[in-house]
């Protein structure tokens, strides 16, 4: 498993790429929650999500083996991150996304000089894809989540939250492959343990909520949750036993709840965030949280969406 000195060494790595990206905060939402809620804003992070923290520590110790390719599979996030830190430093990469890839993710990519290919919609068939194109080209593959070097750049994040608000009580991440959540955990549980982290996912992604319930990995056939970035079959093998031996608490959050939490942070917050990120937020609107009256820090991975999508994704919420 990766620790501490990864992830503080992944951030001396990164520094002149990332940003640390604002904490915000609204009344009404600490209100509705029953908790002071911070928003770690990583939908203004470079490339528009956290996925440029990993991609870059990843990519980068890779150039610096030797590489002069790379590929990644991704639903968007990440393949703009590995784009993104091919195209600085001048070697090609191919990106391999879902035929269903957001249309703002894939301009992306191809914005940052990336070759895109399609492969089904899952990742179980793009994984491999991304896998064998490196290995015919002689390049290098770069993983969406399950790899120390991802993982511990992911993990930057927690250390800027644990500065950033120095008093918190507990942390809320996304899961998907459990990158991120595996290093915002060892970055978090190995600086303040007293600081409890949970991980929310969708009712309709519920892979690693039911590993996490059996004990070992659980994969399941498929998903169509609007939480895009989230869609995945199964945790990772490396981030898998992280979540076990670190992870406080993992709760559920149906779609209807992620549109609401969209909602609200679009028309009160006045800031456009992924469904994926309104994960975190639907747990602490709608009671999900063991606890009350703490300090909680939910955790915004991304903020590309289609705006010809936006009006599916809003609906009227009461809470506002």
């Amino acid at each position: 498993m990766i620790s501490l000195s990864d992830v503080q060494a992944a951030r001396e790595r990164i520094a002149e790429i990332t940003y640390m990206t604002p904490i915000f905060t609204s009344t009404k939402l600490s209100q509705i929650c029953g908790n002071q809620i911070y928003l770690k804003s990583e939908h203004l992070q470079k490339t528009g999500s956290f996925k440029i923290r990993g991609a870059a520590n990843k990519v980068i110790q890779a150039l610096q083996d030797g590489a002069i390719y790379v590929t990644a599979a991704s639903s968007g996030n990440h393949g703009q991150a590995v784009a993104y830190i091919a195209d600085q430093y001048r070697i090609p990469a191919t990106i391999v996304v879902p035929d269903n890839v957001s249309f703002c993710k894939e301009n992306a990519i191809k914005g940052y000089n990336g070759h895109i290919e399609k492969c089904g919609t899952t990742s179980r068939e793009r994984l491999p894809r991304a896998m064998e194109i490196a290995k015919q080209e002689n390049g290098v593959y770069i993983p969406p989540y399950d790899d120390p070097y991802i993982m511990a750049g992911q993990g930057t994040i927690g250390l800027e939250v644990l500065e950033q608000v120095q008093d918190a009580d507990a942390v809320i991440v996304p899961i998907g492959g459990g990158g991120l959540i595996s290093g915002i955990l060892t970055a978090i549980k190995e600086s303040n343990p007293s600081v409890r982290v949970i991980g929310v996912e969708p009712q309709l992604a519920n892979d690693t909520f039911l590993s996490f319930q059996n004990k070992q990995i659980t994969s399941i056939s498929g998903t169509n949750t609007i939480a895009d970035g989230l869609r995945t079959n199964q945790p990772g093998d490396l981030t898998f036993p992280v979540l076990m031996k670190y992870l406080d608490d993992l709760v559920l959050v149906s779609e209807d709840e992620i549109r609401q939490a969209f909602s609200f942070v679009m028309e009160r917050m006045k800031q456009l965030i992924e469904p994926s990120s309104a994960t975190t937020v639907a747990a602490a609107m709608f009671n999900k949280l063991p606890f009350q009256g703490k300090k909680v820090v939910t955790v915004i991975t991304g903020g590309n969406v289609d705006l010809d999508k936006v009006s599916d994704l809003i609906v009227d919420t009461h809470m506002c």
